[in-house]
């Protein structure tokens, strides 16, 4: 409990060092590599456009094939997507690696650092794994530079394929429970299914009592590490392009929305979980991309709402990175220039290698 405590309270700690550095004038040009679970964003210090590319890392991580297979297509894109976007060559270059990276790290340690060893080798750049609230800060820093006066709530909620993220200034959560996540411990629960996403719909009320339940002990933690009021704002496309829309149709109330209640949202689920697939998609008018992931996502606001306590969730439509908390932050590029003491570290420490001090190396 004390080890928790201190996380959060480094969490933030942490936001507020960000904040500064984010309003400061950068001393050099940085180049970051924001790699989440299906691939790469690039930017840089000294320049607004951005580049990305696509890679499926939790697939190969889930069928147990390590992330050997996505090094090569890595390599090059972190060579290429910085040339592309015309940054300078000689700005300091350094990545972030998020769920997937997280998830391979308490696969086999000695093999992730390996592995990074080799991306470093071969393109010259250092990706470290960052904690789960370091992931939280950043998209809060990102979520207040894009919505000033407009972000109204005291956390935002950031959805990803992988992890989610409830932060705020002075508290935040976070869980390895993103879309494709959630989506597949209900297929392995429910359905005994190993692929995701399998076919959730149509859910019987027992199977959905179930769900819902396997979801409240997965959010046990929420209370325990935000024991204020929570507010929320959901800043991720599985809300802004999936949940809120589908709840505001199946109200009567057209696609557009800047929020729900959560009695809506328990009234849309009971709606569409007797629903096929191509049911549900008729009746919300959502794309099948988002249909797939629709129940599952629901489910997960659902529960996010009941352990904080909110009746009510705040939509905002972000096309939100990490990388101004990437570029803000002093540590990781600390880090890129002491990468062999960092990967030492990372077998023998695990994530906490992150928060040690990089001066501290030999």
């Amino acid at each position: 409990m004390m080890q928790t405590a201190r996380r959060h309270a480094i969490a933030a700690g942490l936001v507020f060092a960000l904040f500064a550095a984010s309003t400061a004038a950068f001393a050099e040009c940085r180049v970051a590599f924001d790699m989440g679970s299906s691939g790469i964003r690039a930017g840089a210090s000294s320049s607004p456009a951005t580049r990305r590319a696509d890679i499926d890392y939790l697939g190969p991580l889930w069928a147990g094939r390590g992330l050997e297979e996505t090094l090569a297509p890595t390599i090059k894109a972190l060579r290429e997507l910085s040339v592309q976007a015309g940054f300078g060559d000689d700005c300091r270059r350094a990545a972030g690696g998020f769920s997937a990276w997280r998830l391979a790290l308490q696969q086999d340690a000695g093999q992730l650092a390996a592995a990074l060893r080799r991306i470093h080798d071969e393109s010259g750049v250092a990706l470290l794994v960052l904690p789960q609230l370091r992931e939280g800060a950043y998209g809060y820093l990102g979520a207040r530079q894009l919505l000033g006066d407009k972000l109204s709530t005291s956390h935002v909620l950031d959805i990803g394929g992988g992890s989610l993220q409830v932060a705020g200034e002075r508290t935040a959560y976070g869980e390895p429970l993103g879309q494709k996540v959630v989506q597949r411990y209900l297929c392995q629960e429910i359905r005994n299914s190993e692929s995701a996403p399998c076919t959730l719909q149509p859910m019987t009320g027992e199977e959905l009592a179930i769900a819902r339940g396997l979801l409240r002990e997965k959010l046990a933690g929420v209370a325990p590490a935000l024991p204020e009021t929570v507010t929320m704002t959901a800043i991720s496309r599985p809300v802004s392009r999936g949940v809120a829309p589908a709840v505001a149709r199946l109200a009567g109330e057209g696609a557009e929305t800047t929020g729900f209640r959560r009695a809506a949202l328990s009234r849309a689920i009971e709606r569409i979980a007797n629903l096929t697939q191509a049911e549900t998609a008729a009746a919300v008018g959502s794309p099948a991309a988002y249909v797939a992931y629709l129940l599952s996502d629901m489910l997960l606001v659902e529960g996010l709402l009941q352990a904080t306590g909110g009746d009510e969730l705040q939509v905002a439509e972000l096309d939100l990175t990490n990388l101004p908390g990437l570029l803000a932050d002093d540590r990781l590029f600390d880090w890129a220039g002491h990468y062999g003491c960092y990967l030492d570290r990372l077998r023998d420490l695990g994530l906490e290698a992150y928060a040690s001090d990089p001066a501290s190396c030999p």
